[in-house]
């Protein structure tokens, strides 16, 4: 309760803070009413979904995930604008002591407030308010398809121009429009790619998420099959479970499901791909991942049996897995697939002049095709989302992968 009252107070205090700024800059008062109507209806459905609406155990149902994506685009406006007044009025409290110390009245009066730096800061705090709405109404169904082409010397030969299609991060509890969906999954199948492979968290929390959506992904096709690994949120760890029992279950469920749509689920464990006399190791672990995540993964179990020489394709959720355990491991791994950081649904990116996100700081592999010892790995920014229900700058991507033999002219 008290962190609600804290709650409230301070978010009030923000409103009042700013709606300083919309009185100078505006003269009209229905102006005013809006916003504090706006302001109000946002942090009332807030408490709403996280108090009295909160129907069942997830951690955050559609309702509660827009509930956030609302608050934390008006917390955006609010801040933003606020730090332009704060920093004037420091400015105008300065400006009013030194009246007081050495001017001719000697009383203390602040300067009124510059209506144009009013109207900056709403300007400069409206962009990424309408960015962070877009978010939610477009962005998060924006599908790209990124291609990439990688050369490999010991590339088998029958494998030379194999097409591989990556997906990630599902994350099928947080959908809400179907049509969208069939969108996505109609531009997986266009890729016409020789394997589809799914590095983990088709779920966030529970199998039955995934249970409206499953005839879709059934749909997906590749002559050489489809092929998944487990995420972090796979397990079912960030809700309360009545027994482990029911959580055992939602996790055998969920393994069931994958079956049920047609995808070899890989659980420490590999695959041969063969073309003829040629073959690659398609090599699959549990979630392993470092600052608290689950550490299911064993790659030496998932390795036994394969020789040095195969060419060698890891699925592993967590990129800090790459980094920590497969580059150092004395197999070579030519190319890892990951996902997980969603490159945090929130950047900037041009191709060729700029990426960037604040999930690097976080992350030293976050987003796209990193090399390190000769071993390749691409970070999947995911397919759906978690959390604020949207996505700037940091599309949903399906990643198309093909495999070359590198010249030796």
């Amino acid at each position: 309760m008290l962190r609600w009252v804290l709650f409230v107070i301070v978010y009030v205090v923000l409103s009042i803070y700013v709606l300083q700024a919309l009185k100078t800059a505006a003269r009209q008062p229905w102006v005013y009413y809006v916003y504090m109507f706006l302001a109000a209806l946002v942090a009332v459905n807030f408490i709403y979904q996280f108090t009295i609406g909160e129907a069942d155990g997830r951690v955050l149902s559609v309702a509660k995930s827009y509930a956030f994506g609302f608050l934390l685009t008006m917390l955006t406006f609010k801040l933003i604008t606020i730090l332009f007044l704060f920093s004037e009025d420091l400015f105008r409290f300065f400006s009013g002591g030194y009246e007081k110390l050495f001017g001719a009245s000697r009383e203390f009066s602040m300067p009124q407030r510059r209506r144009f730096l009013s109207s900056i800061a709403l300007g400069l705090a409206a962009i990424p308010f309408g960015a962070l709405l877009y978010g939610m109404y477009r962005g998060k169904y924006n599908f790209k398809v990124l291609k990439y082409t990688l050369e490999f010397d010991d590339l088998p030969d029958a494998f030379d121009g194999y097409r591989i299609t990556q997906i990630s991060d599902i994350h099928s509890g947080s959908f809400d429009n179907r049509k969208m969906i069939e969108y996505g999954i109609s531009l997986i199948n266009k890729q016409k790619s020789d394997t589809i492979l799914f590095t983990g968290d088709m779920v966030n929390n529970k199998t039955e998420e995934m249970e409206p959506w499953a005839d879709l992904f059934a749909t997906l096709q590749a002559k050489d099959g489809k092929f998944s690994v487990l995420g972090n949120h796979d397990y079912g760890d960030y809700i309360p479970w009545e027994t482990e029992a029911l959580k055992r279950q939602n996790l055998q469920d969920l393994k069931d499901l994958q079956k049920e749509m047609g995808f070899d689920l890989l659980l420490n464990e590999h695959r041969y791909l063969t073309k003829g006399d040629d073959k690659i190791a398609l090599v699959g672990v549990e979630n392993w991942g470092k600052g608290g995540f689950k550490k299911a993964g064993d790659l030496q179990k998932a390795v036994s049996g394969i020789t040095d020489a195969d060419f060698k394709i890891l699925m592993s959720h967590d990129p800090s897995h790459w980094e920590l355990e497969v580059v150092p491991d004395e197999k070579h791994f030519h190319l890892t697939l990951s996902g997980h950081t969603h490159g945090m649904q929130f950047g900037i990116e041009i191709p060729g002049w700029i990426k960037w996100s604040p999930v690097k700081w976080r992350y030293k592999h976050w987003a796209g095709i990193y090399k390190e010892k000769g071993q390749f790995i691409n970070v999947n920014r995911g397919f759906g989302f978690l959390g604020y229900p949207g996505r700037v700058g940091i599309w949903p991507e399906i990643t198309v992968i093909t495999l070359k033999k590198k010249s030796l002219t």
